[in-house]
């Protein structure tokens, strides 16, 4: 499902005492996640949970480093975060102004698909071991849905979310192979957003034109939403992921 990607008009800025690349760089990235589901959504507190399918998504990534120390290196990251399911309620639930009662069947679509925009600054980058932390504008843009055989009800979403960024890597040496792990991190009020991944990468080609790396791993999304744009949600995506990246 194709989105639109609204522009941040303003970003953090980081400590300036960092190491930066030597040379100008451009990776380019996608990745393909299995998703298992779990939670629920409503327009209140309690929230009601159903059964969500399977899902795979879909991530494509930009990042662009430089040798400029003060200035932050940039990374845009397109992620989809998408299901839907049947539910048999056991109770009545309330959404959009819509009474769907116990007993009823429910199909449900949820779209909290996002652009992220990241800072960052290379804090350590020795060949082996790389450490990158900044700052990412998460921009939210989706929906809910909730349907039965007479009437349904959407509420959309569209809001922009401050995270913490935090990305490391370690070689083996003589191996080709390093461990990874990355986190976009935020709490605030009653919500938060937690989007963590780790794995193992496998440097297929390293040559002067291009690099080529292949990575597996586990990723994990835990999202509380406390009334955003009167939508409240307790959800969970979670499950294996395979990815390509390329160096220029």
């Amino acid at each position: 499902m194709k989105k639109c990607v609204g522009v941040i008009g303003s970003l953090l800025l980081l400590s300036t005492t960092v190491q930066a690349d030597t040379v100008l760089g451009l990776y380019a990235g996608a990745d393909y996640w299995q998703t298992q589901v779990n939670g629920g959504f409503a327009n209140s507190e309690q929230t009601q949970a159903f059964n969500f399918e399977d899902a795979s998504q879909q991530s494509f990534y930009l990042a662009l480093e430089h040798p400029l120390p003060l200035l932050p290196n940039l990374r845009i990251q397109y992620q989809t975060l998408e299901t839907q399911g049947n539910t048999l309620l056991n109770s009545t639930f309330t959404f959009g102004g819509v009474n769907y009662i116990q007993g009823t069947n429910i199909a449900t679509e949820l779209d909290l698909s996002s652009t992220d925009y990241v800072l960052y600054y290379e804090v350590l980058d020795n060949g082996l071991i790389t450490l990158d932390l900044g700052v990412t504008a998460k921009h939210l843009k989706g929906y809910a849905v909730a349907r039965s055989a007479s009437v349904g009800t959407i509420q959309d979403i569209n809001q922009v979310v401050p995270m913490l960024y935090v990305d490391t890597r370690i070689g083996i040496l003589g191996t080709g192979l390093d461990v990874f792990a990355t986190a976009n991190a935020t709490r605030w009020q009653d919500s938060h957003l937690y989007d963590a991944q780790a794995g193992i990468g496998y440097q297929l080609v390293d040559n002067l034109l291009i690099d080529l790396r292949l990575k597996v791993g586990y990723r994990t999304v835990d999202l509380r939403l406390d009334d955003i744009d009167d939508l409240y949600a307790d959800l969970q995506f979670k499950g294996a992921f395979a990815g390509v990246e390329l160096h220029f």
